[in-house]
């Protein structure tokens, strides 16, 4: 029998429920593994955006991980919001005590709003502790601007800066492409051996809050229940196509994505 699949998310929460923990608990739920949570911050947000961002002590942050480690345990961990550069230092602590359990890194940087969740002199200390403790990074194409100084307007510019990306000590990573134009969406999944290509229509659609929340969560579920990384990328990128093309139609702004629809 596949394991259940043990995934602690460290990330923030997002009262609308549409992206961060609450996503993450949903979308490793739905696929069957079991969800635990050190949550980083609480912010106050909807489809309109977020107004308010309010970051938990840090000491509290590492005491939340802590417990669920020594009991409980963790098949692989998914980082999200982490907000500035002492939340990144304590969060590579987390990791760096979970040494056999694989970490899915999503570099949050921006809310689908706009709101900014990464402080700007944050963003080095991603690159230099978060991207080489990763097992699978997910960035967009903005978030890889970022960590590599590259532009990313294109399928090639997302191979250039993924090959970047792997030389400052991602294990893969899963460039997503859904900021880069066209009829089609492709992301494509690198690692030092090859490459993986995921490719479908656009979806014309508002609905995407909690994406790239969702694909990470869901790329974890797979790896803590062991499935092969090209396997567990898969099952998570047609998972979220699902989740958006089955979403709710909720709230006046980006809208969640629908992500018990396989229940239904």
């Amino acid at each position: 029998m596949r394991s259940l699949g043990r995934v602690l998310i460290v990330a923030g929460s997002d009262s609308g429920g549409g992206a961060g923990i609450q996503a993450d608990i949903k979308t490793v739920t739905a696929l069957g593994g079991y969800a635990a949570t050190a949550v980083t911050a609480i912010t106050v947000q909807n489809t309109l955006g977020v107004t308010g961002v309010h970051p938990i002590p840090l000491d509290v942050v590492e005491a939340q991980a802590r417990a669920v480690l020594d009991d409980i345990g963790a098949d692989a961990l998914k980082t999200g919001m982490l907000g500035d550069i002492a939340a990144v230092e304590t969060v590579a602590r987390i990791l760096d005590s979970a040494p056999g359990a694989p970490a899915v890194v999503d570099p949050v940087m921006v809310a689908k709003g706009g709101a900014a969740l990464l402080a700007e002199d944050a963003v080095g200390a991603v690159k230099r502790l978060m991207v080489p403790r990763a097992a699978l990074l997910t960035p967009n194409a903005p978030e890889a601007e970022a960590l590599t100084g590259l532009a990313v307007g294109s399928a090639d510019d997302l191979r250039r800066a993924g090959e970047a990306l792997l030389a400052m000590g991602a294990k893969a990573v899963l460039m997503k492409g859904g900021h880069v134009p066209g009829e089609r969406v492709t992301d494509v999944l690198m690692t030092p051996d090859g490459e993986t290509v995921f490719e479908a229509e656009r979806q014309d659609t508002r609905h995407t809050h909690g994406t790239g929340c969702t694909l990470a969560s869901a790329c974890a579920t797979g790896l803590a229940q062991g499935m092969p990384l090209t396997d567990a990328v898969a099952r998570a990128w047609a998972y979220v196509q699902e989740a958006m093309a089955h979403a709710p139609g909720l709230g006046r702004g980006h809208g969640p994505l629908d992500h018990g629809w396989a229940l239904r």
